[in-house]
């Protein structure tokens, strides 16, 4: 039994020993790290916080001018809408008001025209009367002619067409 008391205590010495040798091993394996390595680490770290917050910055910007340049699209496109609302108005309007112009045109035109005939007509008709009352003079002196059986005087055959005349002016103005 003293052997196995022995080895137990060999085995726990030597077990603390291990323990007291891997805890300095580690202990200066911290200090040589933070003595060399742990400012570039730390570096490297800062560096790589710095570059995703600028990222993120960036991203955020990048967001909100997208925003901006989305809002100013929407402006533009509702201007454009409104242009285009007011250039279809404005057509609409000087088509409408070349109709109207048209329509007055063509209406003082036929007016024109109408004046124009009505005038033709009555001077038609004027002359047309006066044809046929120097026609009609002609015949009823060459009637009175025959039915006298002389001939009439210059002075007689105008007093004779005078009252035909007017006897034919009051038939016409009475109809």
């Amino acid at each position: 039994m003293p052997g196995i008391i022995l080895l137990a205590a060999e085995q726990h010495n030597s077990t603390l020993g291990d323990l007291i040798v891997v805890t300095l091993s580690f202990l200066i394996l911290l200090f040589l790290l933070k003595k060399f390595a742990w400012s570039s680490v730390a570096d490297i770290m800062n560096k790589r916080a710095s570059k995703i917050a600028n990222d993120l910055d960036s991203a955020e910007q990048s967001r909100v001018k997208a925003a901006a340049l989305e809002k100013e699209r929407q402006e533009k496109l509702m201007n454009s809408r409104a242009e285009a609302a007011d250039i279809i108005k404005n057509a609409k309007d000087s088509g409408e008001q070349s109709r109207q112009n048209i329509l007055r045109e063509t209406q003082a035109e036929v007016s024109r025209l109408k004046e124009k005939a009505q005038a033709d007509i009555s001077l038609e008709r004027e002359n047309t009367m006066n044809a046929i009352k120097d026609e009609v003079a002609l015949l009823s002196v060459q009637i009175a002619e025959k039915i006298l059986s002389k001939e009439v005087s210059p002075e007689v055959h105008e007093a004779l067409i005078n009252q035909y005349i007017e006897g034919l002016s009051a038939n016409h103005e009475t109809k």
